[in-house]
Order: structure tokens, then sequence, then C-alpha cells
């Protein structure tokens, strides 16, 4: 009986093995065969997807652990993404953390825990992803978090980074506080952490529906610190210029993945008879970080800062999709396909976020980082090939046809319109337009200017094996983005009607 109650948690299990184990194997490896630990940690990732691959096989949504875990088609989906992503990551950043001896090196006083808090992260993304009590959320969102804190305070030598690390600290912790009392007056207000009984107290019990609200707030505004958008985004461009361009990848990768796990499973399961309190904040949060972020985009000189604010907007849009769920005339369908937009909106971010930072850690090398605009003048004429992987991602990003991105946000604004908010749709049009000038102005300074530097590009080629598939996938899906629209409305839709 207690081995069929772990079978939904097989994944998790999998993964704290599997890191301990290559945590200790690393230790009796010489320095020259750290190759072993990042083979170690792909096969784990693997080996995870395998086990939630069948667990998307089966429709059925099945609780473990005292009905503390959960694991249905969103969650096993939103897994089997995470796990593409933060293989990526590796991939891409391999070289970068060989020559700054971040994974262990002649001159490091590292080893392998480059990769181990890697797996630990992803272990808390998964916990979010499957997490059906307000407790057991809180707790993955920490053990995400903090190995991110680790990671990013790894180059000691670099006062940039740890600068980064201690207001990603500081600030992560304040959300943290935040999410913590919103939860604890959720928890005063109904007598319960679990979110489908906080549901049901919410829905028909006799609750103080004053303690309710402010419990939504801080919550919120909690969520609001994890997905950076405004007014709680200013940690993000700080953080993704002066941290490690590897560990600015984890965050703006795999992380937004938990971010909208997040969402669904605070806002959705948890909060739903609250909706008509969160959507209105929400659309305030979404425009804002769409003004703010794109406007704010247009001024930087710094491609990772950019980046950053260019992920405030992002969010500002996923959160669109998020906020067209509910409606007066509520069904299933409507709402999966608000959700599924948001998420396939999640994903197509994800994805090319990864290819654009992946163009940035190719091109640095020791001593450079290929962070500022100016750095990417003439690289048509230094790399055809890396100057075209960017433009794709660039393109995309921007939204622009007939790439990945254009569908994902067609696909919310037609949410937005099904939920009769045309007037936010027009604003996300508007300040997708404004948004457009400084992707283009990245394609300008590659294929029109001259080159700024003559410095050798140096990649390894399964960095530019994955950087291929990474463009030719958002090209493909940006053409044909029917399957996997259609897989994230299948696993919203189970998710939603169990």
């Amino acid at each position: 009986m207690i081995a069929m109650n772990l079978i939904p948690v097989s994944p998790e299990i999998v993964l704290t093995i599997s890191a301990l184990l290559i945590l200790l194997v690393d230790m009796f490896l010489p320095q020259k065969r750290r190759n072993v630990t990042f083979g170690l940690s792909l096969l784990t990732l693997a080996l995870c997807a395998v086990l939630s691959l069948i667990g998307l096989q089966d429709e059925n949504t099945i609780y473990a652990l005292n009905n503390m875990f959960v694991s249905d088609s969103m969650s096993n989906l939103l897994k089997l993404f995470s796990y593409a992503a933060v293989a990526m990551t590796l991939i891409y950043s391999r070289q970068y953390v060989d020559t700054r001896g971040m994974a262990g090196g002649n001159d490091s006083h590292l080893n392998g825990e480059f990769y181990v808090l890697v797996l630990f992260s992803l272990l808390g993304q998964m916990v979010i992803m499957s997490g059906t009590n307000f407790l057991i959320v809180y707790l993955g969102i920490e053990l995400m978090s903090l190995p991110l804190y680790a990671l990013m305070a790894m180059r000691r030598d670099n006062a940039a980074a740890n600068e980064a690390a201690i207001k990603y600290f500081i600030l992560g912790a304040l959300g943290s506080g935040f999410m913590l009392y919103g939860i604890s007056m959720l928890y005063g207000a109904t007598g319960s952490l679990d979110m489908l009984e906080v549901a049901k107290m919410a829905a028909f019990g006799e609750v103080s529906q004053a303690v309710l609200v402010f419990g939504v707030v801080f919550v919120l505004s909690g969520l609001a610190f994890k997905l950076g958008v405004v007014p709680f985004h200013m940690w993000v461009p700080d953080v993704y210029q002066g941290a490690p361009t590897v560990v600015v990848l984890l965050i703006a990768g795999a992380t937004k993945l938990a971010a909208f796990a997040l969402c669904m499973r605070l806002l959705v399961d948890g909060l739903l008879p609250m909706a008509l309190d969160w959507q209105k904040m929400l659309a305030i949060m979404s425009v804002l970080s769409m003004a703010i972020g794109n406007l704010t985009a247009l001024m930087q000189t710094n491609i990772k800062r950019m980046l950053g604010y260019s992920a405030i907007s992002h969010m500002g849009f996923m959160l669109l999709g998020m906020l067209s769920g509910v409606t007066d005339g509520d069904t299933l369908t409507t709402a999966s396909n608000a959700y599924s937009s948001a998420l396939f909106y999640t994903v197509t971010y994800v994805l090319t976020t990864l290819g654009a930072f992946g163009v940035i850690l190719l091109l640095s090398r020791a001593g450079f980082e290929a962070d500022n605009l100016d750095d990417y003048r003439g690289l048509a004429k230094r790399s055809p090939w890396f100057a075209l992987m960017m433009f794709i991602m660039m393109f995309s990003l921007a939204g622009l046809p007939p790439l990945m991105g254009f569908y994902a946000k067609l696909s919310v604004l037609q949410a937005v319109l099904a939920a009769d908010k045309a007037w936010l749709a027009v604003v996300a049009v508007v300040f997708s337009l404004i948004g457009s000038f400084y992707y283009l102005r990245v394609i300008k300074l590659m294929y029109f200017d001259a080159p700024a530097d003559s410095g050798k590009i140096v990649a390894s080629g399964e960095a530019r094996v994955m950087l291929s598939i990474n463009g030719i996938a958002v090209l493909v899906l940006g053409l044909v983005p029917g399957p996997l629209l259609t897989l994230c409305t299948t696993a919203i839709f189970n998710s939603l009607s169990s």
C-alpha cells in the first residue's frame, strides 16, 4: 500500500536519490573527469522524463501523501517541459561553467556542486507543480529558490554577482514572507491548508471574507515577487545583469514554468471562489508590467538587463491568460482555453529565452561576457549561424509571424477577447508593438553595423547542435502550433475536470 502511494512521487524520489549519488560520486572524481557529473545529470533528467511521461499517459488524477501531492496531466506535462529546459540549460552552460571554474577545475575551489544545486532547484519546481497543500507549495518555493541563491554567489571573486545574489536573497525572502503571512491568514479563516478544502470553505463555509481577501492580497503579492511583475519587479533587471549568465538562464527558463504552476495551484485550485478579487489585481499587475517592462527596455544598453525588462513584460502578458479563465458565463471549456493559452505562452517564452541566452553564453569566453548590445554589432559577418539563431529568438520574442511567439500572443489575445476584456487586448497589442523596437534593434546591430569585435567564436559541438534544435523548434512550432497547443489544452482540461 505504501509503495502504491509512492508511485506518483517516483520522479521526485528518483531525482532526490540521483542528486545525492551524483554529489557522492563527484567527490571521488579527478578534476579532469568532471564531464562524468555532467553526463550523470543528463541521465537523471532522462530517467525522470520517462517516469513523468508514463504518468502523462494516465489521464486520471492521483493523490498521494495524505492528499498533499497530486499527479495529474498538468503537473506531468510541466515536469516534462522543465526537464527539457534544465537539460538545455546544462548543455548551453557546460563551456561557460568550465571556463569560469563554476563546476570544478584545476584552479577552482568547487567540485560538481553546480550540477547538484541545479537538480535540487528542479526538485523544488516539481514539488510546486504537484503540491495541493499551501505549506507544501511554500516548501517547494524555498527548495527551488535556495539553490539559486547559492548558484548566484558561486563566483565569489565577482562583485556584480555577489551584489545580485544579495539582492535576490533579500527580496526573495521578502516575497516568501508575504506569501507565508497570506497563507497563515487563509489558514486562520478556513482552518485548513489543503487547497481544495480552502476553496470549498471560501465558496460555501461561514468564513470572514475580510480575512480571506487580506490573505489573497498577501499571497498574490508573494506570487508577484516570484513572477517578477510590477510592482514587485525591482530585483529582476539587477539580477539579470549582475548574475552569471548561466544562473540567469536558470531563472529565466525552467523557473517560469514553476511560476505558471504556482499561479494554477494557488489561484485556480486554492482560491478560485475569490477569482473576482484576484482577477482585478492581476489586471493591474499585467498592464503595469507590460508598460514598465517594454518602455524601460527601450533605454537599455546591456542585453541581459534588456531581457530582464522583457521578462517583466512577458510575465504580464501571461497573466492576461490567467485572468481570463473565470467569466460570467463560466464554463470548463472557457477556463481550459484561457489557462492553456497562458501555459502555451509560458512554454513559448521559456523556449525562446533559452535560445537567446544560449547565444549569449556561446558568444561569451574567458574574461568576456558578451552582455552589451554593442558586442553584437556585425555578428552576421563574424558568424552567420549565430546571428540567424539570435534573429529567430528576437523575432519570436517580439511576437512576429511566422514564429512561435506570434501564435502564443494570438492565443492569449483570443482568450482575453472571449472573456469580454477587449480593452486589455488593445493595451497588450499597443505595448507589444512598442516592445518590438528593442528586439529589432538587436537584429539591426547584427546585420547592418560593422563588427565591434574580431575575437574567434568558440562553441562546443553539443551546444551548437542544441542551439540549432532550439531555433528549428521555435520556427516549426510557429508554423505548426496545433499539436503543442492541443497538448496544453488537454492537460489543463483533464486537470480542471478531475
